[in-house]
């Protein structure tokens, strides 16, 4: 039976890539009753009919997915983030980090409108979130600086673009690709987000890899238990295997070796405050789960 990967959803269509052609199927009966639905990104078999048509028999386990666009099997998200309009945030983007990495999401952190001028410590950010093991990129749309780098990230890869509303990630894409010349809010129709985001979600195929942009950052949720959020960040990760207690959340435990890394300078204590932030958040929200 022939396999493909699902790159399009909309109004009941699931758009099928095997290979060079696509074929437009539409989902067997049962898929209707499972709690797992077909999304973009899914691979997938699919049964082809002498019109060209087809139908999707069964979808191949994914790696992850969201929620919000509801896509699966992504290999890394680019965190876009304002060196200014909106000012950098070091709270929000390690939010995004714990997420993203729960997921097993590789992160690329963009850091935009690196042309404004402004006083705000950014290589020091810069130099720290490297430090920590993840991939940073500066990026100027207006200068094109950063551009080429981000280009050769996307290649054989399936990104999403996420991050504040007024980050430049229109800009962004634009920048790329001067050829879809969008305007600030079109950029959102011909990603499958506007009015068209419960019907149409698209992989855009972008420098021999796909791109998909996802709704703002209000959509992400922390959901994950204590343990799971504690090995989230690469470097806590690592770090928490010569820590003296097996399922060391770093909070008040002795011998920790990630409270160490902190007062030692390796772990930037701001970072780790907001570590500290989000796992009173999860805390909070068992609680209100389970009573």
């Amino acid at each position: 039976m022939p396999k493909g990967q699902i790159i399009k959803v909309l109004a009941g269509f699931y758009y099928v890539k095997d290979q060079n052609q696509i074929i437009q199927c539409r989902a067997r009966g049962r898929f209707r009753n499972d709690e797992i639905k077909p999304l973009a990104g899914d691979y997938c078999e699919y049964e082809l009919r002498e019109n060209n048509d087809g139908y999707l028999m069964e979808l191949l386990p994914r790696t992850n997915s969201l929620i919000r666009p509801p896509i699966c099997n992504i290999d890394q998200a680019l965190l876009v983030f304002s060196r200014k309009d909106p000012d950098f945030s070091t709270l929000l983007l390690d939010k995004f980090l714990l997420i993203y990495e729960h997921l097993q999401i590789e992160p690329i952190i963009c850091i935009s409108k690196m042309d404004i001028e402004s006083d705000d410590h950014i290589e020091q950010y810069i130099q720290e979130y490297r430090q920590a093991g993840y991939t940073v990129i500066p990026i100027s749309s207006k200068k094109k600086e950063g551009i080429e780098q981000i280009k050769d990230v996307f290649k054989d890869k399936i990104s999403v673009i996420t991050g504040q509303s007024g980050v430049g990630k229109s800009s962004l894409i634009n920048a790329l690709d001067v050829k879809l010349n969008l305007e600030t809010n079109e950029i959102s129709k011909a990603l499958g987000r506007g009015k068209h985001t419960t019907r149409h979600v698209e992989l855009i195929e972008m420098f021999s890899g796909y791109v998909a942009d996802t709704p703002g950052f209000s959509s992400l949720e922390i959901d994950m238990e204590l343990v799971e959020a504690a090995k989230a960040y690469r470097d806590f990760h690592k770090l928490s295997e010569g820590c003296k207690f097996r399922g060391c959340l770093h909070v008040s435990e002795p011998d920790c070796k990630v409270k160490q890394a902190v007062e030692d300078g390796i772990i930037s204590k701001e970072r780790y405050d907001h570590y500290l932030q989000y796992i009173q958040l999860i805390k909070k929200n068992k609680e209100r789960q389970y009573g």
